[in-house]
């Protein structure tokens, strides 16, 4: 059992990891955010498409991408032994689809903390629906036995989950509280029985915080949090291939355990660069989208190539100098990267697993974007 144990204790320090986002330096973010243009364009793409509908397939010239610039990319990729997938959409049709290392259209990867911004749209679908009333709704309202909550648990807000301030003691950048929570037995209290120092408003990437989002959310919809999301989001997507990490009997990881194909990852994306549209049906409030890609911080991080990088609600933000972009980042370098202004969506998908061992997991998510500012941005003419 001893021995077990051990290995279970090994093979979570490769295989179980974080789920996404950069090391530390974050400032407070109890300032109001820094003036910034809004990432969305106030009038909507000329292009909508009925997500659920196969793919359409377009030459990059037929979308005024260049050809030669997208080949780079697909080379630099490759040129990685860790890339597994890279695809572009614009104008609402594919224009590249590449896999690397034996993956293929079928490989449902597994995203890490993409799953994060998935439950901050399932977030905004719940308010639409009068499920939550609003983010300042608190755990109190949805948690209660058999967690052993204190006040400052229960008063803790859907909005301080969205954006990482719930002021939980945690440290899953460059010590080992992930691992030690995947690996415990009750997921939710292992994050309330700690305590509550950090400043109010300061940024603490934090997936068990995000993972007792997604129970409030199962609790105010009255379902398992997996069909919640299929009857709200993936079935109206004509999304299909997802799969949850399973962490207990009722419960799954919320917070980085995801899978999905990289198609329908890119159906995703797609969905955030529509604003919440499919076809001719909003199964997200614009507002929603809106309010979840305003940067909430005032800081700003470099990752490779991306400056300009900070937090909305469970999403990235590239903002000025950057062309401003809107992505989900999974751990080593799981990527959707939405782009208004292009009209533009690109996946990446990476083998992770083990990493650590060879690279830095933020180093290389940052040579994963770099493919991307570099190389796909300007191909979009």
């Amino acid at each position: 059992m001893i021995a077990r144990r051990l290995l279970i204790t090994v093979l979570a320090a490769l295989l179980c990891a974080c789920g996404g986002g950069g090391g530390g330096g974050y400032g407070s973010s109890s300032a109001p955010p820094a003036p910034a243009p809004p990432v969305f364009a106030p009038v909507p793409p000329a292009t909508i498409i009925d997500i659920a509908q196969p793919w359409a397939k377009a030459t990059p010239a037929e979308v005024n991408m260049d050809e030669v610039m997208l080949g780079r990319a697909a080379s630099d990729a490759a040129a990685m032994p860790r890339f597994r997938s890279l695809l572009v959409a614009r104008h609402g049709k594919l224009v590249a689809e590449n896999y690397f290392g034996g993956a293929s259209s079928s490989t449902v990867f597994d995203l890490r903390s993409v799953t994060k911004s998935v439950v901050s749209i399932l977030t905004g679908i719940a308010v639409q629906s009068g499920k939550l009333p609003n983010i300042d709704a608190t755990v109190g309202t949805y948690v209660d036995a058999p967690y052993s909550l204190d006040a400052g648990d229960r008063a803790v807000s859907v909005r301080q989950l969205l954006t990482m301030t719930s002021r939980y003691q945690w440290n899953e950048n460059s010590a080992d509280d992930y691992n030690l929570w995947v690996l415990s037995n009750d997921h939710v209290q292992f994050l309330l029985d700690r305590r509550q120092t950090d400043p109010a408003g300061t940024f603490t990437y934090n997936s068990a915080a995000v993972n007792l989002l997604g129970l409030v959310l199962q609790r105010a919809a009255a379902k398992p949090l997996p069909d919640f999301a299929n009857e709200v989001l993936f079935q109206p997507l004509g999304i299909t291939t997802v799969q949850w990490e399973q962490l207990e009997p009722n419960m799954v990881n919320a917070g980085s355990g995801i899978k999905m194909t990289a198609t329908d990852l890119l159906r995703f994306g797609q969905l955030l660069l529509q604003r919440g549209r499919t076809g001719t049906q909003q199964i997200v409030p614009e507002s929603w989208i809106e309010a979840g890609t305003t940067p909430q911080f005032t800081w700003r991080e470099t990752y490779g190539a991306q400056r300009g990088t900070t937090y909305g609600y469970l999403w990235w933000l590239a903002q000025p100098p950057a062309t401003a972009a809107v992505f989900a980042w999974g751990f080593g370098g799981q990527f959707v990267y939405v782009v208004p202004s292009q009209d533009l969506v690109v996946v990446a998908t990476t083998q992770w697993q083990g990493i650590s061992a060879e690279v830095n997991p933020t180093t290389f998510a940052g040579n994963v974007l770099t493919v991307i500012v570099n190389d796909v941005l300007p191909a979009a003419r």
